[in-house]
């Protein structure tokens, strides 16, 4: 368990590495596991929304799709969570690429 464990947040911590160099299918990869808990994280819908959202933002369908699907779980204060949560990594990993 403890190897599984090291082994998805090593996937993970790749996954956002990637998502910062702008990696959209990063950003949707992250979405799905937030999504849908796999990896050994809790499922986290406003964390998924955010994923997703960047990911569509780079021209993912799949990512536009997904974020649209749970949204529909989702209630109107969430998704302004996660899009600010967006809007704040996007401008965190721009500052840093500058």
């Amino acid at each position: 368990m403890g190897n599984s464990l090291k082994s998805a947040r090593f996937l993970i911590e790749s996954r956002l590495q990637d998502a910062a160099r702008g990696d959209a299918q990063a950003c949707y990869d992250l979405g799905i596991v937030y999504s849908s808990g796999s990896d050994g994280v809790d499922v986290d819908l406003i964390e998924a929304h955010k994923w997703f959202n960047i990911a569509a933002m780079s021209g993912s369908d799949h990512a536009q799709e997904c974020r649209a699907e749970i949204a529909e779980d989702m209630s109107a204060r969430e998704i302004i969570e996660a899009q600010k949560a967006a809007r704040a990594w996007l401008s965190a990993t721009s500052r840093r690429a500058a």
